[in-house]
């Protein structure tokens, strides 16, 4: 697939990739389609399946008016949206992209539809613009895959276009579809799997180009961090469940704790609380990296962060620590991306397998890679990761990407660096291929019951309580 790690790596915003950043990334190409179309007096947009069931609580309404707006995941102010958003309540009416003024009323205007789905995917959203006597001017249909991607409805409705556009990487000078093919290549041209995806990412950019933006995408990841670890301790994350941030905090008590006796645990600590603060950030809309995912985006900065301390305490310099950044990323991205072709990356298809479980993968591929294991260290590693995720559902209570989702972010982060170390403690000879896994993984997925596919219809999203 002629999928660059930029595209699996993306600077967006929370709570979710596939409910927040691919509506808005949808709803925006709606809006450039209807440059050519005269005569419009509305628009309005139908929800799908998971998109109608749990996206109130993940904001794809709002990032359905912002789409349409214009305004795209990675530069919109994430300052101005509530303020925006008010002032369209206000008027009544939305300033779509390159058209001006038009009514909009979210009752009227957007609809929920939980109950039906399209055969595609779970997640979908069908847009049209209608001229003042109700006739359909132009209707379009999109589906957010997972991750952000969005697949427009002439690719979906066409099997053969769709597969073509799957399997189509003959641009890439070194293309592969499965693990095994990746391990070939790396054997056949006595390079890392850094190294094949780096030769391929030239195939867009420069050597410079490709670890610059490596590099930015580690900078907003940090960020994150940081802005997560500051917020006001005692403040609640938005909506009903009213959950109090936890990694102000724990980042308090940490630092307290450096002038007392040594903690044996701490470093397990600091993982932990890395990751709860990306993932809170996320659940407040804040600025992420989708890593695969919004749900997932903790793990992969958790466990980077933790890298770099350790280079770091090791004595090696900025751009040694900088290095094993791009590795880990350029490692990360081949397990995510062949996730992404062989399997699925999104939660409402194949439950959270699909997005904290790739997430855990990639992680401990990354890890295993900087810290010098082989190719077939790193594919163990990336097993071991997912293998023990297999079956995790996707079931966030209210319909927010909360409870279960920071903690569980948390505790996969950890579950990375100790399928990394395993992985490194073994030649990577092992009985259970990952291509074997994610195979499984897929048929996993499939025979889920939708109940526990980012629906909030079963789990933990009815057997807990709100009050």
């Amino acid at each position: 697939m002629a999928i660059s790690v930029f595209d699996l790596f993306k600077v967006g915003i929370g709570p979710s990739s596939s409910h927040t950043v691919g509506p808005m990334r949808a709803a925006r190409l709606f809006a450039h389609a209807l440059a050519s179309v005269r005569d419009i007096h509305h628009i309005e947009v139908d929800l799908l399946g998971s998109l109608g069931a749990t996206g109130l609580g993940h904001g794809t309404d709002k990032a359905v008016v912002l789409g349409l707006m214009g305004h795209e995941p990675d530069t919109v102010d994430t300052q101005a949206i509530d303020p925006w958003l008010q002032e369209v309540e206000q008027r009544s009416s939305l300033p779509v992209w390159g058209l001006g003024e038009l009514p909009w009323q979210a009752a009227e205007h957007l609809r929920w539809r939980p109950l039906q789905s399209l055969p595609f995917h779970p997640n979908a959203m069908v847009c049209r613009a209608l001229d003042a006597a109700g006739h359909v001017l132009l209707m379009r249909t999109y589906y957010s895959v997972g991750g952000g991607f969005v697949v427009s409805g002439e690719v979906a409705d066409d099997p053969a276009k769709a597969q073509q556009v799957l399997k189509d990487s003959s641009a890439l000078p070194w293309p592969f579809h499965s693990a095994a093919q990746l391990l070939a290549l790396c054997e056949q041209q006595r390079c890392s799997i850094a190294q094949v995806m780096r030769h391929n990412e030239q195939h867009w950019r420069t050597s410079a180009a490709i670890e610059e933006g490596l590099l930015h995408i580690w900078r907003v990841m940090q960020t994150c961090i940081e802005q997560g670890l500051n917020r006001p301790m005692g403040s609640l994350l938005p909506g009903r469940l009213k959950v109090p941030r936890r990694a102000p905090l724990l980042w308090q008590r940490l630092q307290a704790a450096e002038h007392t006796a040594p903690d044996a645990m701490s470093a397990l600590d600091r993982v932990n609380l890395w990751a709860m603060a990306v993932n809170e950030e996320n659940a407040s809309g804040g600025r992420v990296v989708t890593a695969p995912t919004n749900g997932a985006a903790g793990i992969v900065p958790a466990v980077l962060r933790y890298l770099c301390d350790s280079l770091m305490a090791q004595g090696q310099s900025l751009p040694q620590a900088e290095q094993g950044v791009i590795d880990f990323l350029l490692t990360a991205g081949a397990i995510g991306l062949l996730y992404k072709e062989n399997a699925s990356i999104s939660g409402a298809e194949v439950g959270c397998q699909g997005e904290v479980g790739v997430a855990c993968s990639m992680a401990a591929a990354g890890l295993c890679a900087a810290w010098g294991g082989s190719p077939s260290q790193v594919e163990n590693a990336a097993e071991i990761g997912m293998e023990h995720h297999l079956g995790l559902t996707c079931d966030p209570v209210g319909g927010l990407v909360q409870i279960p989702c920071i903690e569980r972010n948390a505790l996969a982060a950890v579950q990375a660096i100790n399928a990394a170390r395993l992985a490194l403690h073994g030649d990577g000879r092992h009985h259970v291929s990952l291509d074997q896994v994610m195979a499984t993984m897929k048929q996993t997925g499939a025979d889920m019951k939708s109940h526990y596919k980012e629906t909030s219809l079963g789990g933990l999203a009815v057997n807990v309580v709100l009050c």
